[in-house]
């Protein structure tokens, strides 16, 4: 039988479920987290995490964390300058607050997502460098004032969303298998409950642009591909999630959404409110096991709120033919079998 605690917690995370606001706000993760059942010490020891769009933000949150708890952090961004200040400053925080190794600790690694070439080429070196892999953070992502195209042709949006994380976490495979246990974790966003799955034009090219759309759009689609991999990755000791953030004060926040940033911030959440999710699903073992879950805050959300969203099981299909038909020019042998 629930204790009154419990039964105070569920109605608390219930009504902040509904009145979305305070639910995405930092009020809402320090008023769900004095409910969050007592655990041990989170230990990532021997962990070995590949973190994208780790240069600022949730990414740069999201290292320090993981980090902090003693995994190898492989810190992956697009520009050299970028990622080096943020591992320079992850680094002077560790070292003053826990005096660890931060030459072991953190490695940058050097990636544009939006080019699948170069991240075919990542993912060679990377897999010849890092024996197994036991997690993979999906967190980079770009939204843009106007349509843009990556070097292949595509959307940025959906190239550096989608079709960067599908393809790098298949050509991954086998260092997430050789692990005992993998964990993928999708950085989604609450913005995806407003977008339906359009897999016959995936990169919305018959659409006007409007920028906060398309991000909608590729973060619906990223977890319906969390739920996909769930489904298709061979081998049964990689446990695949998506979750959203709430509502993050991020330098990708400020500049693309200037407005909502002003209008917001003195009920943002930090970088680290945000990161948090994403951090415990690494760690949190039979937690990331329910295959596919959206999470928010430490528990697994609704993927729907409104009706018109929901995909049918031939959209989900393909999406999952799409993806391999564009990416199957970059795979290496062998990886993504």
């Amino acid at each position: 039988m629930p204790t009154a605690d419990q039964v105070l917690a569920r109605a608390l995370d219930g009504a902040l479920d509904l009145a979305v606001v305070p639910g995405y706000s930092a009020l809402g993760y320090r008023l769900r987290r004095r409910f969050w059942a007592p655990e041990p010490k989170l230990s990532l020891e021997h962990h070995r995490v590949l973190v994208t769009g780790a240069s600022s933000g949730i990414g740069e949150a999201i290292c320090e964390q993981l980090a902090r708890r003693g995994a190898v952090v492989h810190m992956l961004a697009r520009d050299p300058d970028r990622g080096a200040r943020a591992r320079e400053r992850v680094a002077v925080r560790l070292g003053i607050d826990a005096g660890v190794d931060v030459a072991e600790r953190l490695q940058l690694e050097l990636c544009d997502l939006a080019d699948l070439g170069a991240v075919r080429d990542f993912a060679g070196r990377f897999a010849g460098s890092a024996d197994e892999l036991t997690g993979l953070v999906h967190n980079a992502g770009v939204l843009t004032s106007a349509r843009e195209r990556s070097v292949d042709g595509h959307e940025l949006t959906f190239a550096t969303g989608v079709l960067a994380p599908f393809l790098l976490t298949r050509l991954l495979g086998p260092a997430l298998r050789r692990a005992r246990a993998a964990t993928v974790v999708f950085v989604s966003s609450a913005g995806m409950y407003t977008a339906r799955l359009t897999p016959d034009d995936l990169e919305l090219d018959r659409r006007e642009f409007d920028g906060p759309r398309f991000y909608a759009h590729a973060k619906r689609a990223q977890v319906v591909l969390a739920e996909l991999l769930a489904e298709r990755f061979e081998g049964g000791t990689t446990a695949f999630a998506s979750m959203h953030p709430g509502w993050v004060d991020t330098p990708g926040l400020r500049d693309s959404l200037p407005r909502f940033h002003q209008l917001t911030r003195p009920i943002l959440r930090d970088p680290g409110q945000g990161a948090d999710t994403a951090t415990w699903l690494i760690g949190a073992g039979d937690a990331a096991k329910r295959a596919g879950e959206f999470w928010h805050d430490r528990r697994p959300r609704p993927k729907h709120l409104l009706p018109w969203t929901r995909e049918a099981p031939a959209d989900r299909d393909q999406l999952w033919s799409e993806l391999i038909r564009i990416t199957a020019p970059y795979e290496l042998p062998g990886a993504t079998q």
